[in-house]
């Protein structure tokens, strides 16, 4: 009789962790950072179609790196949980410590569980409050572990490069445009050194939650021509015209699984 193959717990955990990581890193990268008036998301993205970037509820937004189709499950899922808890007790109580923390339990389950692979997946959860001391920014990996990121945080592709650049030159009380402009040449440098991409707005997703928005709901994209003129370094009065998307029932269709 043969003797059955033994892993270790701890060489198991690894090479899920690693396997999860490699994942992740074939990803363009996610910059969430905060500025004078709210939080922005900013992400290296060509689709139109396929969101990095997406509200979950009034204050909350979900950004995220990894498989499409295994993200999108995970925020189709938040905002199923939000607008129930809304609902059930007050909208009031639908934060983004808990939604992290549900997060949390759903990709640590999975992580440890046999039967499946891990979720190659990297997600940030962030909450707008009354004031710049109140923003909530959590970073989430696929083991099901939470960090609570202070001002700003990167996910996928060459984020641990990013992230040193974008520390230095982050400050907190920044304009939006300037946020915007340390975001993109953030995303735009060579991990290696060499000369920095030049990335134009249509390779860009960007976001923001607001606080200074009179709606309830505080998340905003920022698209085509205000986009360009931020990115100039204009400062301008929000725009409403593309509004805020909806959150319930925001899904679109099943789209195909792959790297974003």
């Amino acid at each position: 009789m043969s003797t059955p193959f033994y892993v270790s717990p701890q060489q198991a955990m690894a090479d899920r962790a690693e396997y999860a990581r490699k994942g992740i890193a074939r990803g363009r990268s996610v910059v969430v950072l905060t500025y004078a008036d709210g939080i922005a998301f900013v992400a290296e993205n060509t689709s139109r179609a396929l969101h990095k970037v997406s509200e979950i509820y009034d204050k909350i937004a979900f950004a995220a790196v990894g498989r499409y189709n295994e993200f999108e499950n995970l925020r189709i899922g938040g905002v199923r949980y939000a607008d129930l808890r809304g609902y059930s007790y007050d909208r009031a109580d639908v934060t983004a410590r808990g939604l992290a923390n549900v997060y949390a339990q759903t990709l640590g389950t999975i992580f440890s569980s046999v039967g499946e692979k891990p979720y190659e997946v990297e997600l940030i959860v962030a909450e707008v409050g009354r004031s710049a001391e109140d923003d909530q920014i959590y970073r989430l990996t696929p083991d099901g572990s939470v960090v609570d990121e202070k001002n700003s945080v990167v996910v996928g592709g060459n984020a641990d490069s990013i992230g040193t650049y974008l520390s230095q030159r982050h400050r907190v009380g920044m304009s939006l445009a300037e946020a915007l402009k340390v975001a993109v040449e953030s995303l735009a440098r060579d991990p290696n050194g060499g000369t920095p991409r030049t990335l134009t707005p249509d390779q860009l997703e960007v976001a923001v939650l607001d606080r200074a928005r009179p709606q309830q709901r505080k998340f905003k994209r920022i698209l085509g021509a205000q986009l360009g003129r931020l990115l100039d370094g204009e400062e301008e009065a929000a725009e409403d015209s593309d509004g805020a998307e909806g959150a319930a029932g925001a899904a679109g269709p099943e789209e195909t699984a792959g790297e974003a």
